[in-house]
């Protein structure tokens, strides 16, 4: 009877922890953003996607690839909510002015490690 019951137990824990690692999974369409930044040059600053939890969502903030572009935050299925930050205000598009007070951050999810372009000419081999 003991083994029954360690046995349904050990069942339920190996669930329970399938199930979490299904919710940490990151949704396909914010892993097609991401790609779609890994074709381009390297961003100056690097881009960068976090986690956050707002209103009781799951959120993605996306960083800008440059000044004065703002900040962007999509939803699970990759719908725009709003851009809390960056615009030549810095204080993004004012749909979610809330955002810094209230949203929670989770984890960050990618950072843009490839290294800058070299400057033209730089590192020439002396011959």
């Amino acid at each position: 009877m003991k083994s029954y019951i360690f046995t349904i137990a050990v069942l339920l824990l190996v669930a329970a922890q399938t199930h979490k690692k299904e919710d940490n999974k990151i949704p396909l369409c914010i892993q097609q953003k991401i790609e779609e930044i890994k074709q381009q040059p390297r961003w100056n600053p690097p881009a960068e996607v976090h986690e956050y939890t707002y209103n009781g969502k799951r959120v993605f903030y996306f960083s800008s690839n440059c000044c004065d572009q703002y900040n962007m935050v999509f939803d699970e299925k990759c719908d725009f909510i709003c851009a809390p930050s960056g615009g030549m205000t810095g204080k993004g598009d004012g749909k979610c002015a809330d955002f810094s007070t209230k949203a929670q951050y989770v984890k960050l999810i990618w950072k843009d490690d490839r290294l800058p372009p070299s400057p033209k000419g730089a590192f020439k081999t002396p011959q």
